[in-house]
């Protein structure tokens, strides 16, 4: 499973570039078409990352952290509960493979 970026404005920036936009109108677009803003889309996408990864490997917390773009194991925890209301470890134990 490869990296995401960590970077989301500078990608953000490209991105519209290579759309012919500018960054603001890719993200209104972007809004309007998804219901949702390009930054949380991608946290989104990292946390659903995170979540297979918990599921199918016994990889450390922040090793995935680190993987799907995240800062810190720290960062995905708090996120993580955030999004779906667990810790990155309860949801291993949960979900994970025997």
């Amino acid at each position: 499973m490869g990296h995401l970026p960590a970077r989301r404005p500078a990608a953000l920036d490209r991105l519209a570039e290579r759309a012919g936009l500018s960054s603001r109108s890719l993200a209104r677009r972007f809004t309007e078409q998804l219901g949702t803003s390009p930054g949380k889309w991608l946290l989104r996408q990292r946390l659903d990352a995170a979540r297979v990864m918990l599921e199918q490997t016994d990889l450390p917390v922040e090793t995935i952290a680190t993987r799907v773009g995240l800062t810190s194991a720290v960062n995905l925890r708090r996120r993580f509960r955030a999004y779906l209301g667990t810790t990155p470890g309860a949801y291993r134990r949960t979900f994970g493979q025997p």
